[in-house]
């Protein structure tokens, strides 16, 4: 009965997206937020579909974003460090520093931690986790920020919401927004810091249209297409 109810909620909310129709970030935003039915508070999430080939390390679209609002979830932080630099990543607020006991435990199936940070001179025993956590998108990397002796800034970023983003075989980047408690004023704000860091991280062998696509959908919401044209409005504000 519940996947029923659940399949009714959906269709009466799907039936309020004009699906032929691009609408702009505003109007997107709004029906977003207005279709959120889950008695969670959803994520809203964005799907950038760029003019680009993955498969050209020059037309790799991989970068980092701090989002003026974070992305409404606590994110829990460990950091693969020694000697003072633990005290340091501790107090700026790493959920977990250590070195070789992390290692083990990871080895043993523990993962319970969303993003990872490491020194330097703790990468060469950390790639031993590399089958482990580079599927996941959780290994330390140096073009993101999270290979640096400055761990206490590095910690300070992720958990003010700093995302990392990389687009996808097809070309696509996906990316959480935030919640939908936010309301239209921090979404568009988030959105925004993120649209200005895609444009901006356009590779110079890319040719043609750059933003061939947006949309933005909730959890359990249908996806509301955004017409790229717009993206000018809200860089805007």
């Amino acid at each position: 009965m519940e996947m029923a109810k659940k399949g009714k909620k959906y269709r009466a909310i799907a039936e309020k997206v004009d699906h032929s129709k691009r609408y702009n970030f505003n109007e997107a935003i709004q029906l977003a937020t207005e279709s959120a039915y889950a008695k969670f508070d959803e994520t809203v999430d964005i799907a950038v579909k760029l003019g680009v080939d993955p498969r050209h390390a020059d037309q790799m679209v991989r970068g980092t974003v701090g989002l003026p609002h974070g992305v409404g979830k606590e994110v829990r932080v460990l950091v693969f460090v020694k000697g003072e630099k633990e005290k340091e990543a501790l107090d700026a607020g790493a959920d977990y520093a250590g070195a070789d006991e992390l290692i083990e435990k990871i080895q043993s199936g523990w993962l319970e931690f969303d993003k990872t940070i490491a020194t330097p001179d703790m990468m060469g025993t950390v790639s031993k986790l590399g089958r482990i956590l580079g599927p996941r998108g959780m290994m330390p990397n140096a073009k993101l920020g999270t290979v640096t002796f400055d761990v206490g800034k590095a910690v300070k970023e992720i958990k003010a919401g700093k995302i990392d983003f990389k687009v996808e075989k097809a070309g696509i980047v996906h990316a959480p927004m935030g919640k939908v408690s936010f309301g239209s004023g921090k979404l568009s704000e988030n959105i925004s810091a993120f649209m200005d860091t895609i444009l901006r991280l356009k590779p110079s062998t890319s040719k043609g249209t750059y933003l061939k696509s947006i949309a933005i959908s909730t959890t359990m919401g249908p996806s509301i297409k955004i017409d790229p044209v717009y993206v000018k409005d809200i860089l805007a504000k």
